[in-house]
C-alpha cells in the first residue's frame, strides 16, 4: 500500500518537472523512460512555433556600407533572422535523401517549414516568421544547434 502512494507522488513530481521543462525549452512534447516507467507530456501550441529572436514587421533595407555576413559569422540578431528555439540537431529535410525544405534563393511564405530541429527524439518544425527570400543558411544538415543560434536569414 505504501508503494502505491509513493508511486503516485513520484508521478506527479515527474510530470510537473517535465511540463516545466516543456515551457523552458519551447518543446512541444517530451518523453522519458526511467526505472521501467515511461512518461510522455505534450502540449498543443496555438498558432505557430515561436522563434527565439523577435521579428519586426518590415525588414530594414541593408546599406551598401554593411558587408554581407559570411556563413561562418552569422549576425546575432536582426529582421528576418531565424534562430533555433531549442537545443537539438538541425535537419534540412524530413528524411534522409528527401529534398530540403528550402534552399538559398527560395521564396517562402510566413509559417512555411524551413527545417526541423530534433530534440529528445522529437522532430520540431521551424516555421518561417516572415514571407520573403532565403538569403543565407548558417547550419549544415545534421548539425547540432544551440538555443538562440542563427539558422538562416530571410529578406
Amino acid at each position: 500500500m505504501a508503494s502505491a502512494s509513493k508511486k503516485s507522488k513520484i508521478d506527479k513530481d515527474l510530470i510537473k518537472d517535465l511540463a516545466d521543462l516543456l515551457g523552458e525549452t519551447g518543446l512541444s512534447e517530451i518523453e522519458i523512460e526511467q526505472s521501467g516507467l515511461r512518461v510522455r507530456v505534450a502540449r498543443t501550441l496555438s498558432g505557430q512555433v515561436a522563434v527565439a529572436a523577435p521579428m519586426e514587421a518590415a525588414a530594414a533595407p541593408a546599406s551598401a556600407a554593411d558587408p554581407a555576413p559570411s556563413p561562418s559569422a552569422p549576425p546575432a540578431s536582426g529582421p528576418g533572422l531565424v534562430t533555433s528555439p531549442m537545443v537539438g540537431t538541425a535537419y534540412h529535410s524530413s528524411a534522409p535523401g528527401s529534398p530540403p525544405f528550402v534552399k538559398v534563393g527560395d521564396t517562402v511564405s510566413q509559417g512555411q517549414t524551413l527545417l526541423i530541429v530534433e530534440a529528445m527524439k522529437t522532430m520540431n518544425q521551424i516555421p518561417s516568421p516572415i514571407a520573403g527570400k532565403v538569403v543565407e543558411i548558417y547550419v549544415d544538415n545534421s548539425q547540432p544547434v544551440e538555443f538562440g543560434e542563427p539558422l538562416m536569414r530571410i529578406e
